[in-house]
């Protein structure tokens, strides 16, 4: 018999990245009674790894309650940018209704378009929340209609296009049900979370099921296992069988339960259907595996994600300063820590290669891609990085690429080199819209790989004031080829330390990445060339002194400053023939075949200067 657990409600916030999910939830926990009215708490609660802080966006979806009127609220706040889809896939299998962030200027983006789709494909109850109604461009009437086109866009039934809607400033902590409404706090949120989205369901004549959704790991517990129960109760304890993608159950012992309060987990001795738990004592247990009793051991329909559309391939730092600056370069442990990343996100894959020093790691886009080296280099490790490539599909001799759609706002007079670049990319243009304030929006069908290093160039195009998002479309037939990088490089000849004199005269060439001092070897870039080709120079080179006597005292060498290369600009900058050097403290590109000579044989004859 299907009943509810009323005393429970499961929600997951969603929106595009910066629209205010992660703020909104600062609100949620300041007025849920959670903390003293003295207490100092910090801005972006959730976002507690330190990338999220650097970048201000969240990387990884993140659970945990609050209590209202006697109501347990699990939240779950997820990641706004495309690459981290598989995050939000992940968290709504787990709830039973969504609040859907909007900016109240911006409207809807790509990706509210993606989590929505999501959302209403689960048959989930969305509640609309308007959020930012403060800003001085905001447009809230319009942004609401911009909404239900969505959904009818999005083919959502009638049922789902009564969707509750409320109006909020997140960072005063603020909802109302009408513009203009007096309101001090959020409970109207609360009110309607409580009114719309349902109890969890559960058979109450079926054992306990549990889908483990997300993994953890605790120096104490070891492995945790975190998901929703499906059907049933659980006592800490107790014998359980996990059923694994090959349906065989593996005997377990549920050491410990845990249920989210806040941010913390409190220890408890059962758990409820519905209830989201936090389990340790089980070792094996991977993202997916149902998690039931021994007598009954029924597995439910695993977790599905899209499937990946970028490839980079991860291998040891094999370069002449390899070792110098990590901790950690053995591929052993590259391969551990890879496969452990693939453990705790469904949307990243890791294989083997013929070489045992080399991986390939599969994800949903080069900025994830960037956020996983990232992270890495900040453990210690060193790793040598090749180009993000998007995966091809070939059916019946034809060949299918991952196409983008792109939407765009920037000044209107950055339109025309905006759609110059997006066609030379193969980038078709599908809606142009002004609304006569000076900017235009717009929205172009662009192949992943045009995409790839081209944010870095939209940025400096529209002199840092254009926005731009994208969204996975679909496949389409394969679009032709096209030029990645119109610029060649400079590469070292030699190895040794930069000279000032030397990097001087090679100003003159293009635009360099190292300063006087910088250790580099041969077959490393330093610079991009203005021309498309390569040239092998000396960075090493010194004056030549005599012992003449000069009539005029020699000038001061002045260096043009160097911009500090980032790990996304680097990514970017790289051809299909060179890789990226990651230590803790330096990123450099390299050829992959750092021999000048071997080069030269191979084809590419080099210029030497």
């Amino acid at each position: 018999m299907i009943t509810r657990n009323n005393a429970i409600r499961n929600i997951a916030i969603i929106a595009h990245v910066d629209h205010g999910k992660t703020t909104l939830v600062d609100g949620l926990f300041r007025q849920s009674g959670l903390f003293r009215a003295d207490q100092q708490l910090d801005d972006r609660m959730m976002d507690s790894m330190e990338l999220e802080r650097e970048r201000g966006i969240t990387i990884a979806a993140k659970n945990c309650a609050v209590s209202w009127n006697g109501v347990r609220i699990n939240i779950i706040d997820t990641p706004g940018h495309a690459d981290f889809g598989g995050e939000v896939e992940r968290a709504l299998s787990m709830v039973d209704g969504v609040v859907l962030l909007v900016d109240s200027s911006e409207g809807p983006l790509p990706q509210t378009r993606f989590v929505l789709r999501k959302a209403l494909a689960l048959k989930l109850p969305v509640i609309g929340v308007i959020n930012k109604i403060d800003r001085k461009d905001a447009r809230p009437e319009e942004v609401l209609n911009e909404l239900y086109e969505l959904f009818i866009d999005l083919d959502a039934s009638d049922e789902q296009l009564e969707f509750p809607v409320l109006y909020a400033i997140g960072r005063e902590g603020v909802a109302m049900y009408n513009i203009g409404d007096k309101s001090e706090n959020l409970s109207p949120l609360f009110e309607t979370i409580l009114k719309y989205i349902p109890g969890p369901s559960y058979d109450d004549e079926l054992p306990f099921q549990m889908l483990v959704t997300d993994l953890d790991y605790s120096d104490y517990l070891g492995r945790l296992a975190v998901g929703r129960i499906k059907n049933g109760r659980v006592h800490g304890k107790e014998s359980l069988v996990c059923i694994g993608s090959d349906g065989t159950p593996k005997n377990l012992r549920a050491t410990k339960l845990q249920v989210y309060q806040g941010k913390q987990m409190i220890d408890v001795e059962s758990a409820e259907p519905g209830d989201i738990i936090v389990m340790a004592g089980i070792e094996d247990a991977t993202i997916g595996d149902t998690i039931c009793t021994k007598d009954n051991p029924v597995a439910l329909p695993r977790i599905h994600v899209d499937e990946p559309t970028v490839v980079m391939n991860f291998s040891i730092n094999s370069s002449p300063l390899a070792g110098r600056e990590g901790k950690i370069v053995q591929s052993r442990r590259i391969k551990e820590r890879l496969e452990k990343e693939a453990l705790r996100n469904v949307s990243i894959r890791v294989e083997d290669t013929e070489d045992r020093d080399s991986f390939i790691v599969k994800g949903r886009g080069e900025f994830q891609m960037a956020i996983i080296v990232e992270t890495m280099r900040r453990e210690g490790f060193e790793l040598t990085v090749g180009r993000p490539e998007v995966i091809m599909h070939e059916e019946n001799g034809v060949v299918y690429e991952p196409i983008e759609e792109v939407h765009i706002d920037c000044d209107e007079n950055f339109m025309g080199v905006v759609t110059e670049k997006l066609s030379f990319r193969k980038g078709r243009m599908s809606n142009c819209v002004n609304h006569g304030t000076g900017r235009v929006r717009l929205t172009f069908s662009v192949p992943a790989r045009g995409l790839i290093g081209y944010r870095d160039e939209f940025l400096t195009d529209t002199r840092g004031t254009g926005i731009m998002n994208s969204t996975m479309s679909g496949y389409e037939e394969y679009r032709g080829d096209f030029v990645s990088r119109l610029t060649g490089s400079l590469i070292a000849d030699r190895a040794g330390n930069a000279v000032a004199y030397a990097l001087y005269n090679l100003e003159p060439r293009g635009t360099l990445f190292i300063v006087p001092g910088d250790p580099v070897y041969e077959g490393m870039v330093i610079g991009e060339h203005n021309k498309d080709n390569d040239i092998d120079v000396n960075p090493t080179k010194e004056k030549k002194l005599t012992n003449m006597r000069a009539a005029n005292k020699d000038e001061n060498i002045i260096l043009t400053p160097v911009r500090p290369m980032t790990l996304e600009h680097a990514l970017h900058f790289l051809r299909e023939d060179e890789v990226l050097e990651v230590t803790p403290e330096s990123l450099r590109i390299r050829k992959t075949e750092l021999s000048a000579q071997k080069r030269y044989a191979m084809g590419g004859g080099r210029k030497r200067i």
